[in-house]
This record gives structure tokens, C-alpha cells and sequence, in this order.
């Protein structure tokens, strides 16, 4: 088991953000992790990350715990995540971003350089540019770059078909493919483009209120009918 996390609770005061959540990753699988706003999906991955320290639960990461470590402690163990909405190093270019995450990530024989990584990104053109210059779309290949020049076993994706037209979402699909295929980083996602995470993950976890709604395959959680009371919507159809 590559990622175990043990009734995971973040307690902001008396609000229960997340509340008693267990998952379990295996090497080289495609998590899905939705659920409406405020699910506690973000919370959830800012505790595995290291961004917040558990209330309570443990997270345990390649047999080691990690809950309560550093969030650089953590990505160099080999877990690294995105943000929903990027954050690059403005005033630098993609090359320099993508150099940071390097600099900052765990080594290691599979570790890929920084002109490889800015091919696999697909932004080979605008690799002197500055991140400030670039559309949304491609700040988030820059996210996501950045993550993957930590070298990690594990990486966390927040969103990132958000705010992307279809063709854009299509090609960020086809890049997370190639992530798993040729690269066999395993990945949990946070998503709201269902057609994205539907044809991704090979497993869904749906959070509500902080807690574990549901875990299935998509077949399963698009027939749920809690699952689809609470977020999908009587509408939505898995095609």
C-alpha cells in the first residue's frame, strides 16, 4: 500500500472540516476524490501534504507515518501536490519555476530534469517566458510541472481542469495519462469536471460534509443514488 490514511479529523474550532475519513492508495492507481464545496476535499489533501497537522488520525506514506511532519518534509519522502488555483514564482520564467521544484524535491534515480519536465508539459516554447505572461491553461501546466520536479511517488492534483475550455481539459487529461503510463506516478485527484475524473480514476472517493460518502469505480458512484441526491444531480449521466 503506497498512501493509508486512518480516520482523518481537522478541526477548525467547532467546525469538523474533515471528520473520521479513511482511503487507501495502491502504487500506480488514479483516485478521484470529490464531493460537493466544502466537502473537505482540499483540507484532506492539505493534511496528507503537510499543510495542516491532523486533529486526529494518522497518514501513513510508504509504510512511514508522515501526519504532523513538515510539508518539505514530506515532499522530499515523495509526495507533491497542485493548487486549484496556480501559484507559480511571478517575476520568474517557466524554466526558473520549474528549477524551484527541483531544487526543493526528493533525488533519486527516476528523478527527471528540468528540460524533460518542460517538454512533458508541453511548454517547450514559452520555457523563457515569464509565468506573469502565460494563460491560465498554461500556469497550470506550470503547477503541474512544478510538482513533478519534486520527483514524487505521489502526487495530489487540485483541480486542474478548472477553468479550462474543453479542448484544454482534454489535453490536461491526456497529460495526467502519460503521467501514469510512462512515468507510473500514482495520483489522487480533486475534480468538479466529472467527465474528466469519470474517465481517469480507476476509483472514486465522494466526500459530504467531511466524511466518506462513498468509494467505488465510476460505474458504481454514477448509479449511487446518495451519491448523486448529494452532488451529481439527477442530470448526470456517465458517457
Amino acid at each position: 500500500m503506497l498512501l493509508e490514511c486512518s480516520d482523518i479529523c481537522k478541526y477548525f474550532g467547532g467546525l469538523r472540516a474533515v471528520d473520521g475519513v479513511s482511503f487507501s492508495v495502491e502504487k500506480g492507481e488514479i483516485i478521484g476524490l470529490i464531493g460537493p464545496n466544502g466537502a473537505g476535499k482540499t483540507t484532506l489533501f492539505n493534511v496528507i501534504a503537510g499543510f495542516y497537522k491532523p486533529t486526529s488520525g494518522s497518514v501513513i506514506f510508504q509504510g512511514q507515518k508522515i501526519s504532523g511532519l513538515s510539508s518539505p518534509k514530506i515532499c522530499k519522502r515523495g509526495v507533491a501536490r497542485t493548487f486549484q488555483v496556480p501559484q507559480p514564482f511571478y517575476g520568474m520564467t517557466v524554466s526558473q519555476n520549474i528549477a524551484v521544484g527541483h531544487y526543493f524535491g526528493k533525488p533519486g534515480e527516476r528523478r527527471l530534469g528540468v528540460p524533460a519536465i518542460i517538454d512533458l508539459i508541453g511548454l517547450k516554447a514559452q520555457e523563457e517566458e515569464l509565468v506573469d505572461n502565460l494563460t491560465i491553461s498554461d500556469q497550470k501546466r506550470v503547477e503541474l510541472g512544478k510538482a513533478l520536479a519534486t520527483n514524487p511517488r505521489l502526487l495530489l492534483l487540485d483541480e486542474v481542469s478548472s477553468g479550462l475550455n474543453p479542448g484544454e481539459q482534454g489535453e490536461m487529461l491526456t497529460l495526467i495519462q502519460t503521467l501514469l503510463s510512462e512515468l507510473g506516478i500514482t495520483i489522487v485527484m480533486v475534480e468538479h469536471v466529472m467527465q474528466t475524473v469519470m474517465k481517469l480514476a480507476g476509483r472514486i472517493v465522494v466526500l459530504n460534509e467531511g466524511r466518506v460518502l462513498a468509494t467505488g469505480p465510476p460505474e458504481f458512484i454514477s448509479k449511487s443514488e446518495e451519491v448523486i441526491k448529494a452532488y451529481l444531480g439527477e442530470e448526470y449521466e456517465l458517457t
